[in-house]
């Protein structure tokens, strides 16, 4: 097997998630390169990281870039994944700045693999919600073609990064002792025992911008414009692991049963749904965290509508959702011999 020069840009927690699923994952690395704003060293599971920073030299000799990004401003990709490109990476940026760019492919490899094929030098990696919605869609799409999709999420505060974590932390444990709750700061409202239906900013048809993503990125990923997405976002108080209700329907009806056997032998794909069992009878957000599949469960059909169906989808959003999938995608790469 070859191995490869890597280079990890951002250390947040997508950037340490991206070195720890390198690792776990076992990619084959020759060297690896960690950069960030500033020149630091870092510890990811008791693995001392020098952290260099990120210039357009950096990435001389780098055959695969990967950019942690960050949601809701320009992520480094802006400045730096052109760079990377002249000096013959591929840049894979989980961030948001290139996802609806004609020319970049925006690729889940469980669903649409074929289309790392057509990349310029970039590839993105989608929106954390997206990512686990459309794994579970995908086999349903196989078996007839989806028409409509209405979700709401259910979305972990690890989606907004550490400051959100230490909040919801700070808020449960004033909460718990019995003192003055101290105020939100990175979400509008106090997230702990409270639930937000408010990520990131509204657009004018009343959608927020994290909702809007789900349409769009939906219809690029299945390269289906026609079909109706109707997303609610909301941020929830949990820690890590995103959880949605999702409702199809489809050009022909599709049995629960039908379904089930799609999902059980589908990629990346994990069904839980026996409702008899006494310990796992759904998959919840605590019980995956830390795992690459996305977990589905309830699946149902709608009694009144012939073509409709409903399910439970929950995955990592800092792993699968952001992470992992960008470790696939140079996986897939590998694998195409584009590498």
């Amino acid at each position: 097997m070859s191995e490869y020069n890597v280079a990890v840009v951002g250390v947040g927690a997508v950037g340490e998630e991206m070195l720890r699923v390198l690792k776990q994952r076992r990619f084959p690395i020759k060297s690896l390169k960690v950069l960030a704003r500033s020149a630091r060293t870092i510890q990811v599971d008791g693995d001392s990281y020098s952290v260099q920073e990120c210039t357009p030299a950096e990435f001389e000799g780098v055959q695969v870039a990967l950019f942690a990004g960050t949601e809701g401003e320009k992520g480094a990709s802006v400045q730096f994944a052109e760079e990377a490109i002249k000096r013959g990476a591929v840049v894979i940026d989980n961030g948001g700045d290139f996802r609806m760019d004609p020319k970049v492919p925006l690729v889940v490899p469980e669903v649409n693999p074929d289309d790392v094929t057509w990349h310029q030098g970039l590839i993105a990696n989608p929106n954390c919600s997206t990512i686990q919605m459309v794994v579970a869609l995908k086999p349903l799409y196989n078996l007839s073609r989806i028409t409509r999709i209405v979700v709401s999420t259910y979305q972990a505060v690890s989606g907004t990064g550490r400051t959100a974590i230490r909040e919801l932390e700070a808020q449960t444990k004033a909460y718990a002792a019995g003192e003055e709750i101290p105020a939100p700061q990175a979400y509008p409202m106090q997230i702990a025992f409270n639930c937000l239906p408010h990520i990131g900013g509204f657009n004018e048809h009343g959608y927020t911008s994290e909702e809007w993503k789900m349409v769009v990125e939906t219809h690029k990923i299945l390269h289906d414009d026609a079909i109706k997405v109707t997303p609610t976002t909301v941020r929830v108080p949990v820690f890590n692991g995103h959880s949605e209700s999702v409702y199809i329907e489809t050009e022909r009806p599709i049995s629960a049963a039908e379904a089930l056997e799609a999902l059980k032998s589908a990629p990346g794909v994990v069904v839980v749904d026996d409702l008899n069992a006494k310990e796992r009878p759904y998959p919840t957000p605590l019980q995956v965290s830390g795992r690459d599949e996305t977990y589905v469960g309830r699946i149902r059909k709608d009694p009144f509508v012939e073509n409709g169906l409903s399910f439970w989808v929950v995955a990592d959003n800092i792993r699968k959702g952001a992470a992992t999938n960008a470790v696939q995608i140079a996986e897939e790469l590998i694998r195409r011999g584009m590498l």
